[in-house]
């Protein structure tokens, strides 16, 4: 029955490698799962209770609905999920619609779901149109490696600054050589930027280290699943280390923990509760304008998300394109418009998904078995929730550095290349965002293709676009 529905034999695949690429996948985007409702309640004043229950649903809900859209319309091996990002940004859209239209957090949160449905019918149509496949093919082939390089630093960056405590957030050098030479080797009082102590953070840089090296020497090694084996016993050595060092009990939070879905939460806060009249509070032009602003980010981080992905995976043809790549998208702005729904942030296709190709994951399978492991989660959150971050750390750092190879295949003599590369780097890593990456890299390159007397070479749709990305960046935000 799998190898009817997903062609594993015609992918050079089997079961047992997309069941471990799945779980891989998982494990590197489970954080989305406390982190969403984190990011979207607290903005309102409710970081627990109620609305904190139903984010945190409709997070697993429409994360699960996407991915498995993904495996079965599409059959490609990558999962979904609320962007991060789009979620900080979905936030303060609700707080601007309370604060600019009188209205409480709760009439606001339901005007911005009515934004975030819209922003998914959007992109739904532009799909069934086929304009988005016109979009793709608008960006330049050198453009694209750059695409799969810059997602590649996002995922190190990432890996580094937010999970191991390896390099500050705020852009410092790095943390634990600022701790030795302020002496705290000795006190073992110094505290970090997030309040944890200096045990701790030895505890996740040490964590972090073990589960880099244990996937890259069981990489060298061919070893399937050296991803997922990595980050497991990063994981072990942290309870260990948490155990002796710190004297706690790494399960504690398994005591009298819930296991039982708040689903009645999720009805009466989150669900089906956008609010259509409250949509134009903000004014005509700044809502029409938001909404095209959310579709926008979400297509090009989908693009670039899936176009870096498939070429790790070897999925893309000689001119740069990968099949289905039409239903692809289309899984993506269903999973967005599920999103406002259940009620939490534009749904989309995740850089994660590197971790479970990389593992091997060719096929749907490997997304079917990254949904099940969302909806499991509604069940078995207190046991998801006990992965410490700099395992995952690890494996985003491994998968990015793998990424960045393909840099060799960006002709560095040709400044058309090599320019829009540089600066889509730069701006994928210091603004978190894919689309603002891709917007840079089709405005230089269209500026130096019109200005070195080769304007033949751009296509009226890569003039479109970046003209478009030139009003966003300067005009419309």
């Amino acid at each position: 029955m799998l190898e009817k529905i997903f062609k594993l034999k015609e992918h050079n695949t089997n079961v047992k490698t997309e069941v471990i690429a799945g779980f891989a996948t998982f494990m590197t985007m489970a954080y989305i799962i406390g982190l969403n409702p984190n990011i979207i309640a607290s903005s309102m004043n409710g970081a627990s209770g109620e609305l904190w229950n139903a984010v945190f649903l409709a997070t697993i809900i429409s994360s699960a609905i996407g991915t498995l859209l993904m495996a079965f319309l599409a059959n490609k091996p990558f999962a979904l999920a609320p962007g991060m990002g789009l979620n900080a940004y979905f936030a303060t859209v609700v707080l601007s619609i309370a604060a600019k239209a009188g209205l409480s957090y709760d009439d606001a949160f339901e005007g911005a779901l009515a934004i975030i449905f819209f922003s998914g019918v959007l992109f739904t149509i532009l799909t069934l149109l086929k304009v988005r496949e016109k979009i793709v093919e608008a960006i330049p082939v050198g453009v694209r490696h750059g695409i799969t390089a810059g997602i590649g630093l996002m995922l190190v960056y990432i890996g580094l600054s937010s999970n191991a405590g390896i390099y500050g957030a705020d852009g410092s050098c790095f943390t634990m050589i600022g701790f030795f030479s302020a002496g705290a080797r000795d006190t073992h009082t110094a505290m970090n930027d997030s309040g944890a102590s200096y045990t701790l953070l030895m505890i996740y840089i040490v964590t972090f280290f073990i589960g880099l090296f244990t996937i890259v020497i069981l990489n060298h090694k061919k070893v399937k699943g050296s991803i997922l084996y990595g980050m497991l016993s990063a994981s072990i050595v942290f309870f260990i280390c948490e155990a002796i060092f710190m004297g706690v009990n790494p399960f504690e939070s398994l005591k009298g923990a819930s296991f039982l879905p708040a689903f009645g939460d999720l009805v009466d806060k989150t669900l089906f509760k956008f609010k259509f009249s409250t949509l134009f509070d903000l004014g005509y032009l700044t809502a029409i304008m938001t909404i095209i602003s959310f579709c926008m980010v979400d297509m090009f981080d989908t693009i670039g998300t899936l176009l870096g992905t498939a070429s790790k995976a070897g999925m893309l043809d000689k001119d740069g394109k990968m099949e289905n790549m039409n239903k692809a998208m289309l899984s993506d702005s269903l999973a967005t418009i599920a999103g406002s729904v259940t009620g939490t942030s534009t749904v989309t296709t995740f850089i994660e998904s590197a971790a479970g190709v990389e593992e091997g994951g060719r096929t749907g399978l490997t997304s079917l078995v990254t949904g099940l492991s969302f909806l499991a989660c509604m069940f078995l959150a207190p046991i998801a929730a006990l992965i410490p971050a700099p395992a995952t750390s690890a494996a985003l750092v491994f998968v990015g550095v793998l990424m960045l190879g393909a840099l060799k295949e960006v002709d560095y003599s040709d400044f058309s290349q090599s320019v829009p590369v540089m600066l889509m780097l730069v701006f994928m890593m210091i603004t978190s965002g894919i689309g603002n990456g891709i917007g840079i890299g089709l405005i230089s390159y269209s500026i130096i293709k019109l200005c070195t007397g080769k304007a033949k070479d751009v296509s009226i749709l890569t003039i479109i676009l970046s003209l478009l990305f030139i009003g966003k960046f300067f005009i419309i935000f």
